[in-house]
């Protein structure tokens, strides 16, 4: 059986394609593959350095982002409503699986 993936793009437009684990959050699994995010706090929801755009389509398939995740968020100069989210909130969730995923520019 084959292992579900998630495609990233990096700020550089290169496309990765990475192994999702259940059980792991979106951040750990770009962290964890070398890509350049800083996830700063770990996954607690209180930074944004784990800023990452998920399409729309997607996104709105996904929960809705927590009133901590949406405030810092809206304080980042690259926030997109439609696509803005921490990928530290975003669990293992089949929905994604195949999806692209782009990092936002650094802050």
């Amino acid at each position: 059986m084959s292992k579900p993936i998630i495609n990233v793009a990096d700020r550089e437009g290169y496309l990765h394609t990475l192994e999702w684990e259940p059980d792991t959050t979106l951040m750990e699994t770009i962290r964890d593959n070398d890509l350049p995010i800083l996830a700063s706090c770990g996954g607690t929801a209180s930074c944004a350095t784990c800023h990452v755009y998920v399409q729309p389509k997607d996104n709105e398939q996904l929960a809705s982002r927590s009133e901590d995740e949406d405030e810092l968020l809206g304080e980042t100069e690259a926030f997109r409503e439609c696509e803005s989210r921490l990928s530290c909130q975003i669990r293992f969730n089949p929905v994604l699986v195949g999806s692209t995923i782009t990092l936002a520019p650094e802050e």
